[in-house]
C-alpha cells in the first residue's frame, strides 16, 4: 500500500514537467515526509471542462456517503489507498463508481517497510531511478460536507494500489496488505490516465501494465513514525548490514 510519501519540489516545477500554466496562488510547503492519516493538502492535477487544473487536495479521500462528521471519522482512516481490482470488478464499491474521477498525484518518493524478522520492520525510501519528479494514478472527490471555516467542498484523493512488482514484493513483504504498491504512471501516461473518455477497458490496460523494478531504486532509512525535523535526513541512507 501507499502510506507515506514525500514531496521536496514546487508547483512552478510541476507546471513545468507538465508544461501547463502555473497557479501563483497555490502555496505548498515541500516536504520529506507525510504520513497519510494527517490528511495533509497535497499537489494533484485533474481534467475538468477540458482544463488541466492543478490544486491542493487532502490525501485521504471523503466519499459522498460519508455526509456527517462522525461518518468522516469513522471512515476516512481507510481512504487512503484504493485497490486497483475494486476499480472495475467491484461493482457495489465507492472506488467503481469514482472511477470516472481520475487524478494524477505528484511525488518524489514514498516509503514502505520490510519486515526483516524479530518484529523489527526498516523503512525505506524508493523511487523510479530516473525521474526526480513523478505522478502516482489516484482518484478524487469532493466532500459533501462544506468546510465549517470556508464554507468550500474540499477535494480530497486516494492513491490507487496495485500487486507488487519484484522491487516492492521483496520490500512489502509482510502484513495484511503485503505485496502491493502505488500505481506509477510514466509521464506520457499521464494526460491518458486523465482522459475524460478513457473506457474501461483502457483503465484496465493502464492499471495492469505495471511499472517495472529495473526503473525503481530504493534504500533503507532511519525510522519514520517518530517526530524528526522535515528535510533531506529522512531519505538519507541508513548504513549497516541488513537481512536479505
Amino acid at each position: 500500500m501507499c502510506y507515506d510519501m514525500s514531496f521536496f519540489s514546487n508547483i512552478r516545477l510541476i507546471a513545468d514537467y507538465m508544461n501547463i500554466p502555473y497557479n501563483e496562488s497555490l502555496q505548498f510547503e515541500p516536504t520529506y515526509h507525510k504520513v497519510a492519516q494527517s490528511f495533509s493538502p497535497w499537489p494533484v492535477l485533474i481534467k475538468e471542462n477540458e482544463t488541466y487544473k492543478i490544486h491542493l487536495f487532502e490525501w485521504g479521500l471523503i466519499a459522498d456517503y460519508m455526509n456527517s462528521p462522525e461518518k468522516i471519522k469513522e471512515y476516512r482512516n481507510s481512504m487512503a489507498n484504493a485497490r486497483s481490482e475494486k476499480l472495475l470488478d467491484d461493482k457495489p464499491s465507492v472506488w467503481h463508481r469514482l472511477r470516472d474521477q481520475r487524478c494524477v498525484v505528484f511525488s518524489t518518493g514514498f516509503f514502505e517497510h520490510r519486515d526483516i524478522g524479530t518484529k523489527k520492520k526498516l523503512p525505506y525510501f524508493i523511487k523510479p531511478a530516473q525521474e526526480p519528479l513523478f505522478c502516482f494514478a489516484g482518484l478524487y472527490n469532493y466532500s459533501p460536507l462544506p468546510d465549517p471555516e470556508t464554507g468550500e467542498l474540499k477535494g480530497t484523493f486516494t492513491i490507487i494500489t496495485q500487486p507488487a512488482n519484484s522491487l516492492m514484493a521483496a520490500i512489502h513483504n509482510a502484513g495484511p496488505n503485503s505485496q502491493r504498491m502505488p500505481v506509477i504512471l510514466k509521464k506520457e501516461q499521464v494526460m491518458e490516465w486523465l482522459n475524460e473518455e478513457l473506457s474501461d477497458a483502457a483503465i484496465r490496460a493502464m492499471l495492469e501494465a505495471g511499472y517495472p523494478a529495473s526503473e525503481m531504486m530504493a534504500w533503507p532509512v532511519h525510522t519514520i513514525r517518530t517526530r524528526k525535523n522535515d528535510d533531506d535526513s529522512v531519505i538519507a541512507t541508513l548504513e549497516g548490514e541488513f537481512p536479505h
